[in-house]
């Protein structure tokens, strides 16, 4: 009997491990189950990298393209603007909105067709109204990818379609989603589920909207040659995240892990003055015996979830007087095991006068220190 309950409690405790050891397992090596062949999670607003796979390899990406469409139309066009939809547009192959040749539309009614409907044909009719033709505004677009930095990027339509010099890869789009995010139309476009714009009507392909607590966009894309690929953003925990998956056949599952790994392995901190408290650098031969540094900015940072940030002043050990105002004082550097993730600008947020008394004492002393060495 001793015996069998023996066995019996070795026996529970070697489920309980096994068990505790297999969460850790899926939790640590779960990256072994995402489908993609190109993937990276991002956090939108510092751009810091918190998961990638293979994200520089440059790849067909289909409708995602349409990103930086969208991007270089807003960045050109009036919202109001009316587009005259042309033979051209209107008989591009693929995904459409259904434009017919003659049909006007504002730039806005267009862009939902684009962003929601992944219209093809709105694409043209956006990248022609714009720049003149489809090649021209090629190069706006390969202008705006320079100037974000994608380096393993090249575009050679508005739409998508495979074409040889048309490519991208999943760090690129990041940074081009990161940066379409920022401006309100196109985020409220991309988080909108449901839509009737212009007689028709129009249903998101991102079905994250609808299963993802927190999900605010972002762009479907698929060809044959292409694969599956997505890229989406959540909201969620005071963070600002976006994922990337290339050529993914389980791409609504890769999304899904992906986020639920990275807010259970991050956390988010604000570094402003209230966090760091009140820093000051003590002031020889002024009116006041210190004066207080601030960081003028707020900065938002991802860290892991069970580790403490660190900050380093770089600053005087003390300052002369006069001390100005609004002078630049040095900077704190915020660290997290032992990686430093940022540098903020330190700036004197009170000055200091000249006391001429103490100016006057402290030459004095100077000249009777000097007296005696002399004598």
């Amino acid at each position: 009997m001793v015996f069998i309950i023996k066995k019996l409690v070795i026996s529970l405790f070697t489920v309980i491990l096994t068990a505790a050891f297999c969460i850790d397992g899926v939790h640590a090596d779960f990256t072994q189950e995402i489908s993609a062949r190109s993937a990276i999670v991002i956090d939108a607003d510092s751009g810091q990298i918190l998961y990638e796979k293979n994200s520089g390899e440059s790849m067909l990406i289909a409708s995602t393209t349409k990103i930086l469409t969208a991007l270089v139309v807003i960045d050109r066009c009036p919202l109001d603007d009316i587009v005259t939809v042309g033979e051209e547009s209107a008989s591009v192959e693929g995904s459409s909105m259904y434009l017919t040749a003659g049909e006007q539309l504002t730039v806005k009614e267009l862009l939902y067709g684009l962003l929601m409907e992944s219209g093809n044909d709105a694409a043209a009719a956006l990248a022609i109204h714009a720049a003149g033709s489809i090649e021209a505004f090629a190069d706006m677009m390969n202008a705006k990818a320079q100037e974000l930095g994608c380096d393993g990027s090249h575009f050679e339509n508005p739409h998508g379609l495979d074409a040889q010099e048309h490519y991208s890869c999943a760090k690129d789009l990041a940074i081009i989603t990161s940066e379409a995010m920022k401006n309100k139309v196109f985020s409220d476009i991309v988080s909108t589920k449901t839509a009737s714009v212009g007689g028709r009507s129009f249903s998101n392909h991102n079905k994250l909207l609808w299963q993802y607590d927190g999900a605010v966009g972002v762009k479907t894309g698929y060809t044959m040659a292409a694969g599956r690929i997505l890229v989406s953003a959540v909201s969620k925990e005071g963070m600002e995240l976006i994922c990337v998956t290339i050529s993914a056949p389980d791409d609504w599952d890769d999304h899904t892990k992906l986020y639920d790994w990275a807010l259970s392995e991050y956390r988010c901190i604000t570094v402003s003055d209230d966090s760091l408290g009140e820093i000051t650098v003590p002031v020889i031969s002024g009116v006041r015996d210190s004066v207080t540094v601030k960081v003028l900015s707020v900065r938002k940072l991802l860290i892991k979830a069970d580790e403490e940030p660190e900050f380093k002043y770089v600053l005087p050990k003390f300052i002369y007087a006069p001390v100005k105002t609004g002078a630049y004082a040095g900077q704190v550097k915020v660290f997290c095991g032992g990686q430093e993730l940022c540098a903020l600008e330190l700036w004197y947020c009170d000055g200091s006068e000249l006391d001429k008394n103490a100016e006057l004492t402290r030459w004095q002393r100077i000249k009777r220190s000097w007296l005696f060495l002399k004598g």
